[in-house]
Parts: structure tokens; sequence; C-alpha cells
């Protein structure tokens, strides 16, 4: 049986395929530029990138090499990756009382070197966010390195009136679309 190479650095999609007894043979992520091209939306930013990491993974071609990214926009507006609380204060200004979308890009390179991709599309409702509950998301530090400056599961969970898709989407890679993904590989 090929091995499953998962690429990325995310632990939290290290958890999520545990849960649906996914253990990857290995985790080696790749590096690669994320910048947005010109003009580009946030879906097909994501499925880029996801299809990018996939195929950067090289010296592994007997193996199946898993690849995702998340992109969070409201509208077409793609939130930072929060690195600082600057970021952080920023998605959640923009994120209050608002709609947005959770974006992620699936990829999965079989030994064969066939590549299979799809995009995932999860809405999320916060409600509008006071001042002081801000200053304590900001002061709790759940958001750094998340897209969009937010960890559905933890204290962001309280200011979320509403999901429409999957929810694991959010939290970094749907298991549903993973499990339907590799249940076609041969």
């Amino acid at each position: 049986m090929p091995q499953l190479i998962l690429s990325s650095a995310s632990p939290r999609r290290i958890d999520l395929l545990a849960q649906i007894g996914i253990v990857p043979d290995a985790v080696i992520p790749t590096n690669i530029d994320e910048t947005p091209l010109k003009n580009e939306q946030p879906a097909k930013l994501a499925h880029r990138l996801a299809r990018a990491k996939a195929l950067a993974l090289t010296g592994y071609d007997d193996a199946y090499v898993l690849a995702a990214d998340t992109v969070v926009a409201v509208g077409h507006r793609i939130l930072p990756k929060a690195e600082s609380e600057v970021d952080a204060a920023y998605c959640l200004d923009l994120l209050s009382g608002r709609s947005h979308a959770v974006y992620g890009g699936i990829a999965l390179r079989l030994p064969d070197g066939t590549l299979r991709s799809r995009i995932i599309t999860t809405k999320v409702s916060f409600k509008r966010l006071s001042s002081a509950e801000k200053s304590i998301y900001i002061a709790s530090k759940e958001w750094e390195g998340k897209a969009g400056g937010y960890a559905v599961q933890g204290l962001a969970a309280s200011y979320i009136r509403g999901i429409n898709g999957v929810y694991s989407n959010i939290v970094g890679l749907s298991l549903f679309d993973i499990a339907l993904i590799l249940s076609q590989c041969p």
C-alpha cells in the first residue's frame, strides 16, 4: 500500500485526520508563495494553493500526497493569516456583524501523478462584537497563525451565530471531502 504524506504544517489538520482514523505516514510541509495573484478570487486562491502544495512535494512519486489550504474572505476581500494583534483586530473588525466564507482547498496527488482536487465553501455568520469581546479575544492569542484571525474551535465559537456547510472545513480540512476523495482512490 502506498504511503500517505500530509503536505501541511498545521497540527489541526493532523488532529482532524485522526478523528476519522487517518494517520499520515509522514508530515512534510512545503514552502510555497501564498501571495494571491492579481484579482484572484478567494475560492480560486485556496484551490490553487492546495494544488501547488501537493505538486511541490518532490521525491515521493510512489506515495499519496495530501495538501490543503484555507482562505477566509468577506466578500472578495481575503483576510490574512493573523500574525500580529494588528492583524487579529483587522480581521475581527471585518468579521463583526457579518457573514463570511471559509474556502478550503484540498488536493490529493496519487502515485500515478494524477491530481484530484476540490474546493469546499462554508459560510459563517458572526454576531456584532463589542470592543470588550474583541479585546478579550485578542488577549487570548487564539488567533495566532489562523486564517481570518480566529479559531472556530475556541473562544470564537461564542461569536458565531450560524454555520452553513462543513464545520471541519472551518477548522482546516473538510473531513467529509477527504474521506470521499480517499474512498475513490485505487
